[in-house]
C-alpha cells in the first residue's frame, strides 16, 4: 500500500459520537428500536439522511416518511445502523469520485444497491448473514474515496477515469496506480476505526475469496458477486449482470433465485 494512502488512514479523525451510540445500541441485545431513534436524535444530518433514504423509491415504503422513529421502525436496527454509517464515513471523508467518473450522489446510490441486492438475495438464504452481509456491502467501497483522493493529489485523474471506463477489473486498475485495490484500503480503514475482525477480513478478501479464511470466505465470496453485478463503472449493465450470474453459479449457489432478485430491482429502477 502505498506510503500516501497508508498516512491518510492513520490520520482519520474517529467516528463522531452518535455513530458509536448507535453500534453499542445495536450491541444491546436488550436494546429497542426506540434506544436507536433515540441515539440518532440528536444529529440532524444523520436524521435527514435516513429520512431521505426511507423516501427512496430503491426501499418502495410507499408512504410518505416524515420523523426518525418512522423510519427506523421500518428498516429495523441493522439497515438503520448501516445507512447511518455508510453516510457518516463518506461525509467524515469528503468525498469526491470525479476519478471513477461518478458524482458522490452516485457512488452513495451504488453503494445503496449493492446493499438493497445483498439483503434481497440473502434473507431468502440466511437471515442473520443477510444483515452482517448488508452493512459490508454498505460500505466495501469506502476505500475508494481514499483512493480517488490519492489519484487526484497525483494528477492522474484522467488517465485513471479513462481506464476505469473501459475496464471489467476495477480492482486491477486501481493495483497499476495506488499497489492496492478497495478492499484493502477499506479493510485497513475500518481496523483503524475499531470494527471487528470478521467484518474487516469479509471485506478484506472480497476481491479474491479464494484465499479468504474459512470463517469468512462466504461473506467475501458474496460481496464479490455483489460488486461484480453492481459496480461502480456498470452498475446492473448487462455484461456486469451475467459475469455476477456466473460467479454465482460457480460459487454453487441457485444463480435463478438471484437472477429473479435482479429483475425485481431492474423492474423498481425502470418504473421509477
Amino acid at each position: 500500500m502505498k506510503n500516501s494512502i497508508i498516512e491518510s488512514i492513520k490520520s482519520l479523525p474517529p467516528l463522531s459520537k452518535t455513530i458509536i451510540d448507535i453500534n453499542q445500541v445495536y450491541a444491546d441485545a436488550d436494546s429497542s428500536i426506540g434506544d436507536l431513534a433515540k441515539a440518532i436524535e440528536p444529529d440532524p444530518m444523520i436524521v435527514a439522511n435516513l429520512i431521505k433514504a426511507a423516501n427512496s423509491p430503491l426501499y418502495g415504503f410507499g408512504s410518505q416518511i416524515r420523523n426518525i422513529s418512522q423510519a427506523v421502525s421500518l428498516f429495523g436496527m441493522s439497515m438503520t445502523r448501516s445507512i447511518a454509517i455508510g453516510n457518516s464515513v463518506r461525509k467524515l471523508l469528503n468525498v469526491d469520485m470525479k476519478p471513477y467518473g461518478i458524482t458522490s450522489d452516485e457512488f452513495a446510490d451504488i453503494s445503496s444497491k449493492q446493499a438493497k441486492l445483498i439483503l434481497s438475495w440473502y434473507k431468502t438464504i440466511d437471515k442473520e448473514k443477510a444483515d452482517k452481509l448488508y452493512l459490508a456491502a454498505f460500505l466495501q467501497e469506502t476505500g475508494k474515496i481514499l483512493i480517488s483522493s490519492d489519484i487526484i493529489q497525483e494528477d492522474e485523474d484522467v488517465s485513471f477515469k479513462s481506464e476505469i471506463e473501459m475496464t471489467n477489473n476495477i480492482a486491477q486498475v486501481e493495483k497499476s496506480y495506488v499497489e492496492v485495490s478497495t478492499a484493502d484500503v477499506t479493510a485497513a480503514v475500518f481496523e483503524h476505526w475499531g470494527f471487528d475482525a470478521e467484518f474487516v477480513d469479509m471485506i478484506k478478501y472480497a476481491d479474491n475469496p479464494s484465499v479468504a479464511p474459512e470463517d469468512v470466505k462466504e461473506y467475501a465470496t458474496v460481496l464479490n458477486i455483489v460488486k461484480t453485478i453492481v459496480p461502480m463503472n456498470k452498475p446492473f449493465g448487462e455484461g456486469s449482470i451475467n459475469f455476477g450470474l456466473r460467479k454465482a453459479r460457480d460459487a454453487g449457489y441457485d444463480y435463478e433465485v438471484l437472477e429473479d432478485m435482479l429483475d425485481e430491482i431492474l423492474d423498481v429502477m425502470e418504473d421509477n
